[in-house]
């Protein structure tokens, strides 16, 4: 279900009406054509149509609005100008609140014909305890992606829950992880808090004991793709570290799930990649903790409360079972 408010409303004064809209668009046109005429196309009126209507508004508003130029058509007053940017601000400033209401108004209606009861989906954050428990809870189907997709496809409505993280327990500030954890569209959990670190060849023949050894010897390393939430951690360690992806052979190398990136390495065809121990322990590699995160569950609020509770609880009772989960 998809729903599209629009701003709307009236200003009065001297005893008229101006709708808010069509006064908006009129002063856009202008501003934007150059000329009255120019205007009139833009809004498929007639030119003696569109002269009236500024008419109007300059009876209204007791003020000139527009002027015409020689040879140079038709442009705002000074009055007509700060007219016109005093509701372009109000507009924009609207559209937030427009499009937070948009998306609580998707979750009570879909609430109200009955989804909370039925199938879900779900995109998310590869994370192997995550999907063994949502297989085992069934009624869920499960698209894997990256953090930062997972997130566009709930924002888009093409899913009911999010599954990110991002390589730490808060977000930074302004973060599209912030604005998620702060939209009162969606309920959000910390579902998960596990470790991450780097998977190596059995036996580390490289030695490799930080970031910065990557740089070095010859290491394929091997990465996870653009948006995912272990890739944003691992080029922020890097950033850390004073290291560019430039200087790390493989860099470019991306596949899109930590199991991925450890079969490649069991392989042989790569020596290092960063993704959780028990996917390490899985595929019989070596491992070097490199520090937790938090795990998230992000979903729609028709949901409920409830519902949320329990998928969490059943995936954090798998995780407690998990090497190198908490």
């Amino acid at each position: 279900m998809k729903v599209g408010l629009i701003l709307d409303g009236t200003i009065a004064a001297a005893g008229r009406q101006l709708a808010f809209a069509p006064t908006l668009a009129l002063l856009d046109a202008v501003a934007t054509e150059g000329s009255l005429q120019g205007a009139a196309a833009r809004l498929d009126l007639s030119y003696r149509s569109a002269w009236g209507r500024f008419q109007i508004l300059e009876d209204t508003l007791g003020q000139p609005v527009i002027r015409k130029t020689k040879g140079h058509g038709s442009v705002l007053t000074p009055f007509g100008a700060a007219f016109h940017q005093a509701l372009v601000t109000a507009s924009r400033a609207s559209a937030e609140i427009v499009a937070r209401e948009e998306k609580r108004l998707e979750a009570t209606l879909a609430g109200l014909i009955g989804r909370a009861a039925g199938p879900l989906t779900f995109a998310v954050s590869h994370d192997s305890v995550l999907l063994d428990a949502l297989r085992e809870i069934g009624g869920i189907a499960v698209t894997i992606a990256g953090s930062m997709d997972a997130l566009s496809q709930l924002k888009a409505g093409r899913a009911d829950g999010a599954g990110f993280h991002f390589g730490a327990a808060t977000p930074d500030p302004g973060s599209v992880f912030a604005d998620i954890l702060a939209d009162p569209a969606l309920l959000t959990r910390p579902i998960l808090r596990r470790e991450q670190g780097l998977m190596l060849q059995r036996g580390n023949p490289f030695a490799v004991s930080t970031i910065t050894d990557l740089t070095t010897g010859g290491i394929r390393f091997v990465n996870r793709q653009l948006g995912a939430g272990t890739r944003i951690w691992f080029d922020r360690l890097c950033a850390e570290a004073g290291i560019g992806g430039r200087e790390i052979r493989g860099y470019e190398t991306e596949e899109f799930t930590h199991q991925a990136v450890a079969a490649l390495i069991a392989s042989g065809a790569a020596d290092v990649g960063m993704g959780t121990r028990a996917v390490a322990e899985r595929f019989g590699l070596d491992y070097l903790p490199l520090g937790e995160e938090t795990y998230f569950l992000a979903v729609r609020t028709f949901i409920g409360g409830e519902r949320l509770d329990a998928i969490a609880s059943a995936i954090r009772r798998r995780a407690e079972a998990t090497p190198g989960y908490a």
